[in-house]
């Protein structure tokens, strides 16, 4: 099932990144998103390119990459946005996530 940039999104920088990973390493452009229980606040998100779509997979494109999202992770990080940032900590997959209530200092993981 498609879904909409506002049910979750994929920046441009983040679309960039995946591509570029999926051509070094042969795979499709096709980033997976989920959240698992665990972390420091509750739930994790866990990224990795997939070699395709489940029937269940909800996905939203981005200048030719695919974002994969399970129906039960979809339900935490609805209306949120995943975003690739580099910085002086380091450089990695962000989710913006409008509905954690707190979240740790990495933005790995958060709480609802």
């Amino acid at each position: 099932m498609s879904l909409t940039q506002e049910q979750v999104g994929l920046t441009a920088s983040a679309a960039a990144r995946v591509a570029q990973i999926a051509q070094r390493t042969g795979k499709p452009a096709i980033l997976r998103l989920s959240v698992e229980g665990g972390g420091c606040s509750g739930f994790q998100y866990r990224f990795g390119l997939a070699d395709g779509v489940d029937a269940e997979d909800m996905t939203v494109a981005q200048d030719g990459v695919t974002l994969v999202v399970d129906p039960m992770s979809l339900d935490l990080v609805r209306g949120g946005v995943v975003d690739y940032v580099e910085n002086l900590g380091g450089a990695a997959f962000k989710v913006e996530n409008p509905n954690a209530t707190a979240g740790c200092g990495c933005g790995s993981s958060f709480s609802v």
